[in-house]
Formats: structure tokens, sequence, C-alpha cells
């Protein structure tokens, strides 16, 4: 082990993501000559090509494949391990991209006053906000998302949480619609046409579960990815939207010429909650991130 040189695993880490010498000598500023014998080193080690030709481009071998993950992971950890600590941060001086996964609801709530409290206190780190299309717990795994906000999987049973607010869901309709117009029964609500949000486009939810425990049903007409989507076409139909409550008591976007009521039926409450990979724990500046998130949500959404 006297010869190990560790640049090796981050080139090695750099040529696998970049699959090419040149974005490779980009990334560790490089030239593309030292980055190519940086190659034959590596091909040497691993006694495997790992980047071949193909056309004017190159392609992992399945060797390459293999090791992708693997040595992006130590690469990390060697980082890390080799970062000294610090207990304070100089928010001033930050100079940090955070990835944050969430809704299209949330974002839009939330972000406005998010963006302002975070760039007041450090005005040198940036925002990326990924969409949420699953619960997919592996890009924080893989460091690929810092935060999440949501509610809680069951897939990723060592990821940390914290609570930020409770909602529960209520019905949507436009204004004048028909059903408003009377006490509305679990029969009146079933009897209408609906519109579902679901990323994953199911026709059914809890609300149907708990019709089906009194002989109901509801005709789902239409399934959108949002609930934006589905306020949209409520507003403009006689469909019937099932959205989360706080919405319109923060006065979202889509609300204008939307009605909601409590629901007939009891349905599960929701706990949206701030997400996030143990490796994240001890790092100040992340500590700093889900604490002014957490904070200014809770700020936003005393009564929940």
């Amino acid at each position: 082990m006297t010869d190990l040189d560790l640049n090796l695993l981050d080139a090695l880490d750099a040529l696998l993501s970049e699959g090419s010498v040149t974005g490779a000598a980009r990334k560790l500023g490089l030239s593309p000559s030292a980055m190519s014998r940086t190659l034959t080193r590596l091909r040497n080690a691993t006694g495997d090509p790992l980047l071949v030709r193909a056309g004017r481009g190159l392609v992992p071998t399945p060797r390459a494949i293999e090791l992708r993950d693997v040595v992006h992971a130590l690469v990390r950890d060697v980082r890390t391990v080799l970062k000294p600590p610090t207990g304070e941060i100089d928010m001033a001086e930050l100079d940090r991209v955070f990835t944050i996964r969430a809704s299209e609801g949330f974002v839009e709530m939330f972000c406005g006053p998010l963006v302002a409290g975070i760039a007041s206190a450090a005005p040198r780190v940036r925002l990326r906000f990924a969409p949420k299309p699953d619960k997919n717990a592996e890009p924080l795994r893989a460091g690929e998302i810092d935060l999440e906000i949501g509610v809680l999987g069951v897939s990723a049973p060592e990821m940390r949480t914290r609570l930020i607010f409770r909602d529960r869901f209520v019905g949507a309709a436009r204004t004048g619609h028909p059903l408003l117009s009377g006490a509305i029964t679990p029969e009146r609500y079933a009897a209408c046409r609906h519109v579902a949000a679901s990323r994953r486009g199911a026709f059914t939810g809890p609300v149907d579960a708990a019709l089906a425990d009194l002989g109901l049903s509801r005709d789902t007409m239409v399934v959108v990815p949002g609930f934006s989507d589905a306020l949209r076409i409520a507003r403009q139909s006689d469909l019937i939207a099932l959205v989360p409550g706080l919405g319109f008591r923060r006065k979202a976007p889509g609300a204008e010429g939307i009605c909601t009521f409590p629901l007939p039926v009891p349905t599960p409450e929701i706990a949206v909650s701030a997400i996030w990979h143990p490796r994240m724990d001890a790092d100040p500046a992340h500590r700093w991130l889900r604490e002014t998130v957490i904070g200014i949500c809770q700020k936003m959404v005393p009564d929940s």
C-alpha cells in the first residue's frame, strides 16, 4: 500500500461521472494530456480499460459501471474524513449550493419567504429546488439532494426527519358549484365527478377508502400530476378537487374562484417533514439550512 495514490480515486470519480477525458480534465483543472496519462495509470492499476472509444466519444466498460457508485462514495467519504470540522460558520462568507427537493405546491407557497430569509442571512448561498416525482431516497443517499420536504416514505428507515407542520385534505369546487348550495353529505360528494392529483397517476386515494366504508364510490374523471393542475380544472368545470387545506389558509396561487369545504368523510392527517441523510447531521452549514427552512415554514404556519 506504500504506492497508493488517493489522487487516482478523485481522477477516477471525475472520469466515470463525466464519461470523457476532456470533461474530467476540466472538472479537476488539469490539461487533457495530463488526464489522459492519468487514465493510463488507472487502467494499469485496475486491469481494465474503463473507458473505450465508441465513435467520437467514450463509453464505460462493465467494470467501470460497477465501480462508478463505489468510487463516488469513497471520494465523498475521504473528503469528509480529511476535512477539518468547524464549529462556527461565517454566514456572510458561506459559499455553497444547497439542493432542496419539494413538491410544486410547497415551492409555490414557501419558496419566496425561504429565498428572502436565506439570502438575508447568507447572501452567497445558492438554492436549487429540484422536482419531486416520487419518494425515492437514493438521491439523498447519493448526496444529490441536501434536504427533502414532504411526507416520509417507508423505504429509507435511516433518514433523519423533523416535523414541520400538519395538514388535512379539503374538497375544492368552483364558486357557485351546485354541491356548495346545501349540506355536503358523503352521498352528495360521491355523486359528483372528480379530478385527482397523483404523481403516480392513481385514480384512487385515502378519500376513496373512507367512502368505500360507507358503501360509496366517487367517479374520478381526470388524474393530473399536481394540485395546481387539479385546482385549475376544478375552477373551470364542475369537477371536484381534493387538495391540502393549508394552501387556502395561505391564499396559495390558483385559489381564486375556488371554494373549499371540509370533506364529509375522515381522511388521514398529512405530516410534512424535513428529511435528510444522517451523514449531514454534524455538518454546520447543513444544520443551519434545515433549521432555517423549518423555522421559516413554521412561522408561516403557526397553527399547524
